[in-house]
């Protein structure tokens, strides 16, 4: 059963639309990724989820409920990971956690139980009277989302949970966000760390330019570009011109091209390395090194976008 619905839902900011009629079904239960490189919508679309932005066509529902008109019907089963923290450095762990737990209506009892349990599943406890601002940037992130399950939510949305942080805090969240998901929480999930996406997604959207490209299972999506081969060509002076001509090579199904990078995406079958490279060398661009890529995401979404994710 689908429990957040966007549909046809879009935004314009300067006359520029940063989602374009987008659609997603996500059920209840399921670690939702949402992929796509930088500008392609993600972070809005979060937001207009939780109802920090309207959409400006469209609508979102949550359980049912046209969030533009009944949120505070919902409001209280969403927790947010923003991107950028948003803590009170001036306060101990322990009070930030506690201060966003009143904020979603808890006290006596279930506040401190509540607190309890965010610290205790982002590996906190032994810091939770030592004040924030004296913590590294890995235990920010960490105490940034025991913030978000301090309510134990039903849906948590994550926006960039780990950039930036050690290992050690990366497990952490990882394990936590496992922890919370076992325990029946909805979560959706930006990362620009494609492992992450692999252990934890359940179901991937992949966005650009503010429209979904294509949608599935890490498997479902690693098939669509199974059967074919992806040669990856690291060198110099590429461009739009050469990239049209490689589209001409027999067996050749797309050409993605940057300065620096190429990837040309051919039939399985189809002996078509040698031909490349000499239009390549030909066009008076460098080549420096060559390599066949397996099928794995980031494949996918190279294929898909153009470009990597970390772009």
């Amino acid at each position: 059963m689908s429990i957040i619905e966007v549909k046809d839902a879009g935004k314009e900011y300067g006359g520029q639309r940063v989602v374009d009629h987008l659609n997603l079904q996500i059920g209840e239960g399921q670690i939702y990724g949402l992929l796509g490189p930088n500008g392609a919508g993600k972070s809005t679309t979060i937001r207009m989820i939780c109802n920090i932005i309207r959409p400006d066509f469209g609508e979102i529902r949550i359980y049912g409920h046209d969030i533009s008109r009944e949120f505070s019907l919902v409001q209280k089963k969403i927790g947010l990971v923003p991107q950028n923290i948003a803590l009170y450095q001036q306060y101990t762990a322990e009070e930030n956690i506690k201060l966003f737990g009143e904020l979603y209506g808890l006290r006596g009892a279930s506040l401190k139980r509540g607190t309890e349990k965010a610290l205790e599943m982002t590996g906190l406890e032994q810091v939770a009277k030592k004040q924030s601002g004296t913590f590294s940037g890995g235990m920010l992130r960490r105490l940034n989302i025991a913030c978000a399950l301090v309510h134990s939510p039903k849906i948590l949305i994550m926006d960039e949970p780990t950039v930036g942080i050690d290992p050690q805090s990366r497990n952490y969240i990882l394990e936590a966000i496992k922890a919370r998901n076992e325990e029946g929480t909805t979560i959706i999930y930006c990362s620009h760390y494609m492992e992450e996406v692999e252990a934890l997604c359940t179901m991937i959207s992949v966005l650009d330019k503010g429209k979904e490209i294509a949608k599935g299972t890490k498997e479902e999506l690693k098939q669509q570009v199974g059967k074919n081969k992806t040669l990856l060509v690291t060198g110099g002076a590429f461009n739009e011109k050469l990239a049209e001509c490689l589209r001409g090579v027999p067996g050749v199904l797309s050409v993605n091209v940057r300065e620096k990078e190429l990837a040309v995406i051919s039939r399985e079958q189809a002996e078509n390395l040698s031909e490349i490279i000499d239009r390549i060398l030909q066009s008076g661009a460098s080549v420096s090194d060559i390599q066949y890529s397996d099928v794995t995401l980031e494949t996918v979404f190279l294929a898909l976008t153009g470009k990597k994710l970390r772009d």
